[in-house]
């Protein structure tokens, strides 16, 4: 690719521009190459309870012995759905090393969401926590799975013997009862899958293991094909800009509060802390800060990662300005915008900038970040080597640097395309090879990338995105409802929220049951903070109801 373009960002100096993926063709030849030198490490703890490299391939292959045990085979897909617990890593690496495409799930989607999304991909496999699993019952009979295994959040907890925090001893007061056929046990799969050999496979740097579900830039769900390539190679990245920040830290302890399950701390936490021997120590419900603060008494953590509303939740957390924090060299921020009050105060108290950065799921994610001795508040940084960023017009035209405009990126680290919808990401990918965000910015006189404005009617709500199209749909379910349009309102907790905007079909139609209405059909966070009902609502000539002017 060229460099010497006017819409190429300036890298400051000593930020390297480039990676080279090509010795690690597959993401596990990459692990199998790390584990030769961290294996005796520990590479993943929760509330205390660790797992080492060594285990996570012992169990991770006895696992992938399970699944074609099952009759699974390479390019199937399998769901895991769970929070940030110890049988992620293993499900994810056992899915990985028996060929399979996983399929990361949000254990909090309701039976609607999760038939979308299992339907979409041809879900034949899943891997649940017990918590979520009568939502699987109530849509199972109309899904391709056939293969389910069932876990607890303190599973892994047990096994070794450790006392598990009171909250965790006492979940199964939060397991709805449920009956799913054929179900087992997540470390009896594991123990079962030792008997099984893994039945070679095919691949390849082009060989898609991953459905990343995103709206996109249209709002349609859709399941991002992210390859090998893709995703070493942003691991590669995310190392090169992580390095200068742990320095000569010999084995650094990374904090994952986010829910792995999302593209951010899926490639970050996940996978790229593996290349610097890291403990990611995992966090099962950051909105409890207890449990957040808890694990830097617990160990000495030299990095996190996070989202504006968290780390504004730790500054004003009485427990976490005593705690023992004073060795972070690495804390970063992604999901959604970092505000420059909360970058300054995190500053004043612990003496590190929050390390901004920008991405999309169909990036893998990351795109742009802020780099060590050189942080700007207010952006998201500079491209990640091997990663080019232009600023085009509505018409397609190069923008030069300065102007705002669509961001478009070009790297290693841009999806295949959208699963089984070519129009789709024709849309999305231009024939050159761009990825067309839908995000507007500018790149500034020193090459930081500034974001002016999200995709045009997304809503980010901590740091996930909602979408319009989706809220109006529910709420048209309601016989009650005429006409309905969905905006994003400014809010102190979350960055934003959802409002809705009704015309009444029936007058008796009232806020509470609108409420009612969507909690029953979506994910908490997209169901509306608020309702307000009007006789009639903008529309174009066409009749386009025009979001823009609700909100104004």
């Amino acid at each position: 690719m060229e460099t010497a373009k006017p819409w190429l960002s300036s890298y400051p100096s000593g930020t390297p521009v480039k990676i080279d993926s090509s010795k690690y063709p597959t993401l596990l030849k990459y692990f199998n190459e790390v584990l030769e030198k961290y294996s005796q490490r520990d590479m993943f703890s929760s509330m205390g309870v660790k797992l080492s490299f060594k285990e996570l391939d012992r169990m991770s292959t006895q696992l992938a012995g399970y699944f074609h045990s099952r009759g699974l085979e390479p390019g199937d897909k399998i769901a895991i759905m769970m929070p940030n617990i110890l049988q992620y890593p293993v499900a994810l690496f056992g899915a990985f090393k028996a060929g399979l495409v996983v399929v990361n799930t949000n254990p909090l989607y309701t039976p609607r969401e999760m038939e979308h999304q299992f339907n979409d991909s041809g879900v034949k496999a899943i891997v649940i926590v017990e918590n979520f699993a009568s939502n699987l019952e109530k849509i199972l009979s109309s899904t391709s799975i056939k293969t389910i295994i069932t876990t607890s959040i303190g599973e892994m907890l047990g096994m070794k013997g450790k006392m598990v925090d009171f909250a965790i001893r006492n979940v199964k007061r939060m397991v709805p009862k449920y009956n799913l056929p054929n179900t087992v046990k997540f470390l009896d799969a594991v123990k079962y899958g030792k008997k099984f050999e893994i039945t070679p496979f095919d691949n390849g740097p082009d060989t898609v293991i991953v459905h990343q579900y995103t709206g996109g830039t249209t709002g349609v769900s859709k399941g991002a094909m992210l390859t090998n390539k893709n995703l070493v190679s942003n691991m590669l990245q995310i190392r090169s800009m992580m390095d200068p920040f742990l320095g000569d830290i010999e084995s650094p302890a990374i904090l994952a509060p986010l829910p792995l399950y999302h593209i951010f701390a899926f490639t970050l936490n996940c996978l790229a802390t593996m290349d610097v021997g890291a403990l990611s120590v995992l966090v099962v419900n950051p909105k409890d800060l207890k449990t957040v603060v808890k694990e830097f008494d617990r160990y000495t953590l030299h990095g996190m990662t996070g989202v504006n509303t968290l780390y504004n939740a730790l500054l004003n957390n009485a427990d976490f300005k005593k705690a023992n924090w004073k060795e972070l060299r690495f804390v970063a921020a992604g999901g959604t915008a970092l505000q420059k009050t909360v970058a300054e105060e995190w500053h004043a108290m612990t003496g590190q900038w929050i390390s901004e950065g920008y991405g999309m799921t169909e990036a893998s994610p990351v795109v742009t970040s802020n780099p060590k001795g050189a942080n700007k508040v207010g952006t998201t940084g500079v491209p990640v080597p091997s990663t080019d960023i232009r600023i085009v017009a509505e018409d397609g035209t190069v923008l030069p640097q300065g102007e705002i405009g669509e961001i478009q990126i070009a790297g290693p680290q841009v999806m295949l395309g959208y699963y089984n919808k070519p129009e789709e990401t024709a849309k999305t990918i231009t024939k050159d090879g761009w990825l067309c965000s839908g995000d507007i910015g500018r790149l500034d006189e020193d090459g930081y990338l500034q974001i002016v404005d999200r995709k045009k009617d997304m809503i980010l709500v901590s740091g996930f995105n909602v979408y319009p199209n989706e809220i109006e749909d529910v709420l048209s379910l309601n016989k009650k409802v005429l006409e309905c349009a969905a905006i994003g309102v400014p809010s102190e907790r979350s960055g934003e929220s959802v409002k809705v905007f009704i015309v009444k079909k029936d007058k008796s139609l009232t806020e509470d049951e609108v409420i009612a209405h969507c909690k029953q059909n979506l994910t908490g966070y997209k169901v509306p903070k608020a309702v307000e009902f009007r006789d009639e609502l903008p529309k174009s000539t066409v009749g386009k109801i025009l979001r823009r002017k609700l909100k104004d």
